[in-house]
């Protein structure tokens, strides 16, 4: 992997896939806490949400440290895309975009047909990049502004 904005690197083996059991959940959380609630200031009454036990969760490990985590909570055909986080000394490496990937093939083996999500304004090229389209007006969740955003077919 290349190193990061900061100067910082991830290295070694990526792997990623479901996060199974107390402790690779724990390492979710951990990642989200530290993204969001620490780093974009987002309430800790919002992070975990409601959502969170009945999501599909993946991990990105890199040489067997956990950097990265998406969740898809599934409704009928459509999975909706959340919680995308990367500890910064694993961004801009292409380990967010390879955890939407990964994401993505999860979702076809699971008869996803769309993927939605909402994105933080910041990171709408980064999901344009990656094929998803924006739709509908501009809206605040969380305290910041979003787009939706919508990919089909799946896969």
């Amino acid at each position: 992997m290349r190193n990061d904005e900061s100067g910082g690197q991830a290295r070694g083996a990526v792997e990623i896939g479901p996060a199974v059991g107390e402790a690779d959940r724990a390492a979710c959380y951990v990642i989200r806490g530290a993204v969001f609630v620490a780093e974009q200031g987002v309430s800790s009454a919002l992070e975990p949400d409601a959502e969170d036990p009945g999501a599909e969760h993946l991990l990105a490990r890199v040489g067997g440290v956990p950097l990265g985590t998406v969740r898809m909570v599934v409704r009928g055909r459509t999975g909706v895309l959340g919680r995308l986080a990367v500890l910064p000394s694993a961004r801009g490496t292409g380990l967010g975009a390879r955890l939407v990937r990964a994401l993505e093939e999860h979702a076809a083996r699971c008869g996803v047909a769309r993927i939605e999500l909402h994105a933080q304004l910041h990171a709408r090229d980064f999901y344009t990049r990656l094929g998803y389209t924006a739709y509908g007006s501009e809206f605040t969740e969380a305290g910041m502004a979003h787009v939706s955003m919508a990919k089909e077919p799946v896969g």
